[in-house]
């Protein structure tokens, strides 16, 4: 199922993919036809310097959009190469735009999607500039971060999954955080003294 308010687009402009791992779906510079919706896998949005250098400007994890900016560009400004396999949805450009240009409703709900995940992007930066591990991670599982694995988490907020781990098991031991099951945390209810 499509997030609002892809949903809403006619099938004619979906196309379902799917990718091996470590196969491009996009380069940097290609003219874009698409934006996509990831249902399951890890696609990595790389961009590379003048140098050569790829950086890692994005990962999408199964449930999310990528590749948005597009929709208002000449070309895809990086690449997206699958991490694992990955199955998609492409979503046609050119219906896009169409729809947004007919359907104020659409247009609406879509501006609304950005805005939200401008919100989203900025909290993700806010999370990384957090010096201390375990702040960074209890922030983190705070604000829900924590839905599929560990790993997956680590890579978001730029720790590795060892000081993640290192970081879950000091919240656990301090009584912050609860673990409910393997690689599954929420905050504690308990109201933990900060004093000595």
């Amino acid at each position: 199922m499509l997030p609002i308010p892809f949903n809403t687009l006619p099938q004619l402009a979906l196309k379902p993919k799917n990718l091996r791992k470590g196969e491009v779906l996009f380069r940097q510079s290609d003219p874009p036809s698409f934006l996509y919706f990831l249902r399951t896998g890890h696609i990595q949005l790389l961009r590379h310097t003048e140098a050569g250098d790829g950086i890692v400007i994005h990962n999408a994890y199964g449930g999310q959009t990528f590749a948005e900016a597009s929709l208002f560009s000449g070309n895809y400004h990086c690449d997206a190469v699958a991490c694992e396999a990955s199955e998609l949805i492409a979503m046609s450009k050119i219906q896009i735009l169409k729809t947004m240009r007919q359907n104020s409703l659409f247009a609406f709900a879509l501006s609304a999607r950005f805005a939200g995940e401008i919100q989203t992007h900025r909290r993700r930066l806010e999370l990384r500039s957090i010096k201390n591990a375990s702040q960074r991670v209890y922030a983190a599982v705070a604000d829900g971060l924590l839905t599929g694995s560990v790993i997956t988490m680590a890579a978001e907020i730029g720790l590795t999954h060892e000081a993640t781990y290192r970081a879950l098991s000091q919240l656990t031991k301090e009584g912050r955080l609860v673990k409910t099951r393997r690689g599954r945390y929420h905050v504690s209810s308990t109201k933990v003294s900060t004093t000595g």
